[in-house]
């Protein structure tokens, strides 16, 4: 009032210092666009340019009277009707200003809001002014009531009686209070504040953000990046939304924040076509909607609204048809955290032609995301995907416990499947059928009472890092040209095997682990070719990977081992290729091919496995090229029972038996390979065994180079068989061969030692530098001898025990040592040069006197020395060591000087030689 007197003033100020220890410290701001002014504790009045200030009524009046205008003067402010600053910007701006801003059912909070109102809203016809800034103390003209009222709860009203006011407004009331000043705005943003608001509309516990069109986020309070999480979700929320809450007890057409509510999802739908023109959201708050035939055609948001768990009380259920359905037009909608139900009524003679749960039609490209999707129907699919522009990302849904199949895709339709739960399905987790693509990542798929995927009928589709086990069947089934890609997915302890692809099935298998299932890893029949590469397929109770039936396929990069049967099978007619693999430690094979399998196996490593690296069978007829098979605790590669095929560049050693056998029948070529390190010989041929051994290198084996025994009748040609810690090659037991054109030097014993029965034939041969004898024959053998070069042989070129007569025809025998013939001469015991690892051909006798037997050889100068008046007998010309210097007879040997000289070295491979062509030339 004009009549104020300065002193009144004066002492409000006093006492306004006293009070003032608990107010908020906030500096007044005028704003420099003629906008909102924020006013402080300190407040400075408006000037006007005549050097008046302005009254509260509009009155203008001399500065000689120094009267003050009330603090927090909002003149220059907006309307409150066309605020749109930051703190409003999302709510509905265009909802009409109550006064009073509050709940109805409140009077104090009406005459509460009354004079925040009052202080927060200026008089309209008032023009910005200029506020001048002085130091002068927060003062107000004790004669203005309300200006004294509105000075009281802007700066002396304690905050907890603040926080209580505010808390009957409305959110688009505590915007617009917030703008009032810095204490208001720190008070009106109280997260609490904001909680309790955002729950009586939303209900939900964590703040729900609308990040981005289709996708929506609950983000914990203490993950949020904003400052006040629940105001912040509000403001996405709360444009164009409508809510669905049955028996709601409160205004059903909540006039203040125009968010209607409806008993029905169909009537939400058909307000928001009327009056929204898509793009609505529409909250279901708890409850079971039994019944309604939900055909979404817009870019409609169906959410549900519910603490807890959501879609546990959110709950859509019919009984015939589908209980949602996507049609077109349906391109950005959205359906999220509700429970989807259909249980037909099995007992109802009422018809219908569909069985699905979930549908999503032609040209439609819903978001369907954190759903829990059931279907009792022994028909049909939970949730069925079909027709050419059907893409839906279905996200983070549960579908489980289904008496049918889980998800259903088909007729060239797509989509997006990612990080759900599929488990307990009768039937197929997933099918895919007739050209459609689905994208399918992250999803885990388990325990299901049939196969966990299933592509068939052209199916195709990427399916990238899902986890699927425990499924009855296979994890994956691919059928009838379909063609998936499989990428890093886990597919393990599968009820039968782990991937069944068959009937002309195709499909890429990549990074994958497929392991610990009950059948085989992966089996390929008939007629299909999948790409299996770089997967890790390990500890299946049968084998890794089962290739039967004409199947092929390329089985490529792959890690197999720990296997309970073979690495990888081959059958019937089989014909894949298998490279670069690495197929270790199995306790079975490593590769088995029998029943006619064929196959190219090139460039593998097989090492470590219990039995046979390779087994060839059965009329089966693989080429194996370039393969390092090795370290196997049985033979390395194993023919047998009519096996066939080429075995070309391979090495194969270390094995603990030979690393080669063939037998009953069989007959590979075996070409260019390298053959050593194999305990018991290099390559067994017995029982029948065939075969053509050309340009190998057989070499450093314990035992002979190559056997050939009982019957067996192999052809060796051009071969290089060296270094042998025993003979080159050993015929027995009626072995036969052809051996042609071979190069066999420095073994320990023979070259070639041929016994019992057996007949060969060698021609063009050159056997030399060994540290025995080039060629003996012994034990009723024979041979044919044509053309060979034998010489620079220890004991002797051509040895023949008694009463052997070979076929010999134009051999050189030349430059051999003669070592057994010069020990004679000079009065040895043959013991000396031979001890017990060779047997030198030569006479040897027996003592009678001794009381020896035939089987105690003794040497001619033992007989001429140590039992010289004896009574002995010439047994044979033939292979043994001396009893007599050995030490084995009860007579003391008296030609045995010191020790023979350790002849362990003669099991160590022999050091390389280096050319000496450079040196000479």
């Amino acid at each position: 009032m004009p009549s104020a007197s300065f002193s009144s003033t004066r002492s409000y100020t006093r006492r306004t210092r006293r009070k003032g220890s608990n107010r908020l410290p906030i500096p007044s701001r005028t704003s420099n666009s003629g906008g909102v002014v924020e006013a402080g504790v300190t407040c400075e009045p408006l000037v006007a340019a005549s050097g008046s200030y302005a009254t509260p009524g509009g009155a203008s009046t001399s500065t000689s009277s120094f009267q003050h205008v009330p603090p927090y003067d909002l003149r220059g402010r907006k309307s409150p009707l066309h605020l749109h600053d930051a703190s409003t910007a999302g709510f509905n701006a265009t909802a009409p200003v109550h006064p009073t801003a509050t709940r109805p059912t409140s009077p104090t909070a009406s005459a509460t809001a009354s004079v925040l109102q009052s202080a927060a809203t200026p008089p309209l016809s008032q023009p910005a002014r200029k506020r001048l800034r002085r130091n002068t103390s927060c003062t107000i003209t004790s004669s203005d009531n309300t200006n004294s009222a509105a000075h009281y709860l802007q700066c002396e009203l304690p905050d907890e009686v603040m926080l209580t006011i505010f808390s009957y407004l409305y959110e688009q009331d505590l915007c617009r209070i917030a703008q009032v000043c810095k204490r208001f705005q720190a008070i009106a943003n109280d997260n609490n504040l904001w909680k309790r608001l955002y729950q009586s509309v939303f209900e939900y516990d964590t703040p729900l953000f609308h990040t981005e069109n289709s996708r929506f986020d609950f983000i914990p309070f203490d993950e949020s990046e904003h400052h006040n999480p629940w105001k912040e979700s509000f403001r996405q929320l709360k444009k164009r939304c409508l809510h669905v809450r049955p028996h709601y007890n409160g205004t059903a057409k909540d006039p203040v924040r125009r968010m209607p509510h409806f008993e029905t999802i169909q009537a939400g739908l058909d307000h928001a076509d009327e009056h929204l023109n898509g793009g609505a959201k529409i909250f279901l708050h708890p409850g079971t909607y039994r019944g309604e035939f939900l055909v979404i055609d817009s870019d409609i948001t169906l959410i549900g609204a519910a603490p807890g768990v959501v879609a546990d009380a959110v709950i859509l259920e019919r009984e015939t048809e589908s209980t949602v359905m996507f049609v077109e037009g349906a391109k950005s909608a959205y359906l999220g955290h509700v429970t989807l139900k259909f249980t037909p009524n099995v007992t109802s003679t009422v018809p219908h032609h569909k069985h699905f749960c979930l549908e999503v039609g032609e040209n439609c490209s819903p978001t369907i995301d954190h759903c829990i999707i059931r279907s009792s129907s022994v028909v049909g699919a939970a949730v069925c995907v079909s027709g050419a522009g059907a893409n839906p990302r279905i996200h983070h849904c549960d579908v489980s416990d289904c008496e049918n199949v889980g998800i259903y895709v088909t007729d060239h339709a797509q989509g997006t499947f990612e990080d759900n739960e599929i488990c307990r399905n009768a039937l197929a987790g997933v099918w895919v059928k007739n050209h459609a693509n689905p994208v399918m990542r992250r999803n885990h798929i388990h325990h299901g009472r049939d196969v966990g995927i299933f592509t068939f009928d052209n199916g195709l589709g990427f399916f990238e890092a899902n986890d699927i086990h425990n499924n009855r069947i296979a994890g994956f089934e691919v059928k009838a040209g379909a063609n998936p890609s499989v990428v890093q997915c886990e597919i393990h302890h599968g009820q039968t095997g782990g991937i069944y692809v068959h009937e002309n099935g195709l499909g890429q298998f990549i990074d994958n682990r497929i392991h610990s299932n009950n059948f085989a890893g992966v089996w390929i029949t008939s007629n299909s070719n999948p790409t299996i590469r770089r997967n890790d397929i390990y500890n299946g109770h049968q084998g890794g990977v089962y290739i039967f039936g004409e199947g092929r396929g390329l089985i490529e990069h792959n890690n197999i081992y720990g296997n309970a049967l073979a690495g990888i099978q081959i059958r019937t007619n089989s014909d894949p290729i298998v490279r670069h693999n690495k197929i270790h430690h199995g306790q079975h094979g490593g590769i088995y091919v029998h029943e006619k399998g064929a196959g190219l196996v090139e460039e593998n490593e097989v090492y470590a496995n219990t039995l046979a690296g390779v087994w060839i069978t059965t009329g089966s007829t693989p080429v194996l090229r370039r393969n390092r098979i090795h370290s196997g605790k049985q033979v390395g590669v194993y023919f047998y029972d009519n096996g066939h095929g080429k075995l070309e560049d391979n090495d194969i050693f270390n094995h603990l038996y030979s690393g080669v056998q063939i037998r009953t029948g069989s007959n590979p070529i075996i070409k260019g390979n390298k053959i050593w390190g194999g305990q018991n010989g290099g390559v067994l041929v017995y029982n029948g065994g065939l075969g053509v051994l050309e340009q190998n290198e057989i070499f450093d084996n314990a035992m002979a180079g190559v056997w050939i025994k009982t019957d067996s009748n192999p052809t060796l040609k051009r071969n290089k068989i060296y270094d042998g810690r025993d003979g080159g090659i050993c015929i027995f037991n009626g072995g036969k061969g052809n051996l042609e054109e071979n190069e066999i030097f420095r073994n320990a014993q023979a070259g070639v030692l041929i016994s019992t029965q057996s007949h060969p034939t060698l021609r063009r041969n050159r056997i030399f530098d060994g540290l025995a004898a080039g060629v003996e024959i012994t034990n009723n053998a024979t041979a044919t001898l044509d053309s060979n070069q034998i010489f620079n042989n220890r004991f002797g070129g051509l040895c023949l025990a008694s009463g052997v007569q070979p076929i010999v025809r134009c051999n050189k025998i030349f430059s051999n040592q003669d070592a057994v013939e010069k020990a004679v001469a000079n009065g040895q015991c043959l013991y000396k040069i031979s001890s017990y690892t060779s047997f030198p051909m030569h006479d040897f006798y027996r003592c009678q006197t001794c009381n020896t037997t035939d089987r105690n050889a003794i040497c001619v100068n033992c007989i001429k020395t140590c039992h010289a008046g004896h009574d002995v007998e010439f047994i044979r010309h033939d292979r043994f060591f001396c009893d007599c210097g050995a030490g084995t007879l009860n007579n003391q040997c008296q030609l045995q000087g010191e020790p023979t000289q350790d002849t362990d070295t003669l099991y160590d491979s022999a050091a390389p030689i280096e050319s000496h062509t450079l040196m000479v030339n």
